[in-house]
Formats: C-alpha cells, structure tokens, sequence
C-alpha cells in the first residue's frame, strides 16, 4: 500500500517550495519588470492553470470516493454471501457441517487479510485463504443429496461458492486501480506553479508567509485525501470492516446454537 501521508508532505514540500521560490524572485527582480501590466498578465494566466486544477483535483477527488464506496459495497456483498451460503449449507443437513467449517475458517482468514491490526499489512491475494475457499467447494462436491430438495440446496451452494470466489479476486484486482502517477506529478506541479504565481507578488511579511503555507497544506491534504481513497484499505481512511466482522459473528452464534445439547 502506498504512504499517502508521505506523498501528501512530500506535496506540501513541493508547493511551498513554489510559493517561497516565487518570493526569492520577486526580491531578485528590478522593481520595474514587476510594475501593474505585469501583474495582469501574471493573473490572467494563472487564472487558467487554477481553474484546471480545481477541475481537475474535484474530479479525482470524486472518483476516489466512487471508488471507495464501491469497494465498500463489495466487502458488504461478500459478507452477504458468506451468510446466505451458511444458511444453504445449514437446510442442507448436519452432513454439510464440515463445509460449513471451512466457509467460517474462510470467512475468519479474510477478515484478517483485509482488516489486519496494523493497516499496512492488508493481504488481498492471500493464497491459504483461497485455499480455504478451495476446500470448501471440493468438500460441496463430495456431498450426495438424498434427494431432489438436496440437490437444489447444493446447486446454490455451489453458485454462491462460486461467486464468493468471484468477488474475491474482484477486489483483490480492483484495490491499486489508482490515478497514473505521472497525471499526479502533473497535477502537482500546476500547484506549484501557481502558488509560485502567489509568491512572486506577495507583500514580503509573516502573514503572506502564514497563509500561503497553510493554504499549500489544505491542497496537499486534499491530494493526499484522493490518494488515500482509492485504496480502499489506507492506514488513514479504511473501508468498515462491520459487515464481514457481523457476518463472522453470526457464523459463530448459529454454529454454537445448532451444537448446543
């Protein structure tokens, strides 16, 4: 996973380095190349770069939050799955419990894949939790339905088997899909260049110095907040583990309810 937080103070560093970079000019420049005229055209053509970058940061802002939610809303149908394959595998009889083990081993081993302590370990591509899944569907195909009711218990069984596996894979391909870096390094350097506009024309005291800092810091924190979005899994910002924890959790009471004397 990438270091958002980095990225985002490596960011700050690049766009105050623009503002402080336009002041050291403005210090070094002849009064006269600095007179009004100057100042329009200065203006007029930062004017520009700062309406693309709104649009464009706004843009990348909202497609990594449509990102995130969608990424969200897979995790909560995966957790929906679990479930519905559950209560299949308990109508079929007590000779699906094994299977029914393994869907709860599964289920625990991808809770702790995608939701670990320490966020920056999160392991999509976990090859013994998909062997987990594996077994489970090997363990469906050794059962024998007694009859034509069976039959369709294990028929969907083995469908939401199926797309469990699915949407497995779906998220681990879909997590990384991120803006092209070049497209950011880009983005960046518009920034820089305009608070390097800011700087150039800049009254030489503390308070421009305060604003155009703090100013640089909200923008790098909104590309760092972009960034951070569209993993998904950040050490930051996260997806809520709750639908896959409850689902776990149901697993648990309805295995101990149905093994109670």
């Amino acid at each position: 996973m990438t270091n958002t937080l980095l990225i985002g103070l490596i960011v700050f560093a690049i766009i105050v380095a623009g503002a402080f970079a336009g002041a050291e000019v403005q210090r070094r420049l002849p009064k006269h190349e600095l007179k009004e005229d100057t100042r329009s055209l200065v203006n007029v053509s930062t004017a520009v770069v700062a309406t693309v970058s709104a649009l464009v940061l706004g843009l990348l802002i909202s497609n990594a939050n449509t990102s995130f939610t969608r990424l969200g809303g897979e995790v909560t149908t995966l957790s929906a799955e679990i479930l519905r394959l559950d209560h299949l595998l308990s109508r079929y009889g007590p000779s699906a419990e094994p299977a029914r083990q393994l869907l709860l081993n599964f289920a625990e081993r991808k809770e702790a894949d995608l939701f670990p302590e320490h966020h920056g370990l999160v392991h999509l591509r976990n090859p013994s939790t998909y062997e987990q899944l594996q077994r489970l569907e090997d363990t469906l195909l050794t059962l024998k339905p007694a009859n034509s009711r069976d039959q369709w218990w294990l028929s969907q069984a083995l469908i939401l088997a199926s797309k469990i596996g699915d949407a497995t894979w779906l998220l681990a391909q879909q997590v990384g899909e991120g803006t092209p870096k070049a497209f950011v390094a880009l983005l960046v350097f518009w920034l820089a260049l305009l608070f390097a506009s800011f700087g150039l024309f800049a009254p030489p005291n503390l308070i421009s110095a305060a604003t155009l800092t703090l100013c640089a810091l909200a923008v790098a924190g909104a590309v760092a907040m972009f960034l951070e979005l569209e993993q998904g899994f950040g050490a930051i910002i996260h997806i809520s583990q709750l639908p896959m924890h409850q689902a776990i959790e149901t697993l648990k009471i309805e295995s101990r309810s149905e093994n109670a004397p």
